[in-house]
């Protein structure tokens, strides 16, 4: 490499005086000499030691012998296309299922002979669990779509935080006991509408998780840097490899496996839309928090967001 421009000094971390240099000497990258001795006029590489996407285009250089090779950085816009593609197969998985029991459900109760009242009962029964719960995805497709298009804008007002958890776990109306370490002084200052929205799903989520008779615990502290909240359940947990990746759309935990390597018997799979996650992701950083999940010390697994105080608007909404 004889020369290169600011750009590229500043993509490979060179610095101009290190020059000339051999190719794989200053980037690293064998993938790029690959690309010069084969002469290909465009080609796309993906560069190993830094994990980027990048077009090279190679033109004769201004001497004879020369070649000068031009590079765009695409990483970003193979990683949205990525998502799209994924995005669309995971939709149309989605709603195969209820799809196909919808169908099913119809299909018997237009039957000849007619199904005696009590099978007609439980067809429609089926046809309106299904209906609801297309609903439901379209419901949270919108959400998302709402959220995406742009910062959402934040309605701050202080309430108590206690008051927040009890309000939403009459509003889901859980089946499983609740442990409450939510102090009743504690107050914060956030968007609630938002924050209910978060939690909401947070509940719902252990709720499904957690065995029968099994409590779902609420954690939340605030100090002087952030508010956090916790949800815990006691069910089987999830494998660390999958915790980054949980709140994406439509991720599913792999139902045969579990934390602790279980048969599909204990195993822990997202039976939801796989959309309530996701959604609670794009709600807290809209007010400038952050999510994770991580496990329960003694089993189960808990789910978490912060938010800082005061808020720092989070402008930028991703859609991974």
């Amino acid at each position: 490499m004889l020369a290169a421009n600011q750009s590229g000094r500043e993509f490979f971390r060179l610095r101009a005086e290190s020059l000339p240099l051999g190719l794989l000497d200053a980037t690293r990258e064998g993938r790029l000499l690959e690309a010069l001795r084969a002469g290909t006029p465009y080609v796309e590489v993906r560069l190993t030691h830094s994990q980027r996407t990048v077009q090279v285009r190679l033109v004769p250089g201004p001497r004879p012998g020369d070649t000068l090779m031009f590079l765009v950085d695409v990483t970003e816009l193979r990683r949205r296309e990525t998502v799209r593609q994924e995005f669309v197969a995971n939709l149309s998985h989605e709603l195969k299922t209820p799809l196909t029991a919808l169908r099913l459900a119809v299909e018997s109760l237009l039957c000849e002979p007619t199904p005696p009242a009590a099978a007609r009962r439980r067809f429609a029964a089926r046809a309106m669990k299904e209906t609801d719960y297309l609903a439901s995805i379209v419901a949270n497709l919108r959400e998302l779509a709402r959220i995406e298009a742009g910062p959402p804008a934040l309605e701050l007002e202080r309430f108590a935080v206690r008051d927040l958890v009890t309000e939403a776990t009459g509003r889901l109306r859980l089946d499983r006991p609740l442990e409450l370490r939510v102090p009743a002084e504690l107050h914060v200052t956030a968007d609630r509408v938002k924050l209910a929205q978060a939690l909401d799903n947070l509940l719902d989520n252990a709720a499904r998780f957690s065995p029968a008779g099994s409590p779902v615990e609420v954690e939340a502290a605030l100090d002087d840097v952030e508010f956090r909240l916790t949800v815990r359940d006691h069910g089987p947990g999830i494998s660390p490899e999958h915790w980054p990746r949980v709140f994406e759309r439509f991720y599913k935990v792999d139902p045969a496996r579990s934390r602790d390597g279980k048969d599909v018997g204990s195993a822990r799979a997202t039976t939801g839309s796989g959309l309530g996650l996701s959604i609670t992701k794009h709600l807290v950083r809209a007010q400038g928090g952050r999510v994770w999940t991580e496990a329960a010390r003694d089993g189960g697994q808990v789910f978490g967001l912060a938010i800082p105080m005061p808020i720092t608007v989070h402008l930028a909404i991703t859609s991974a």
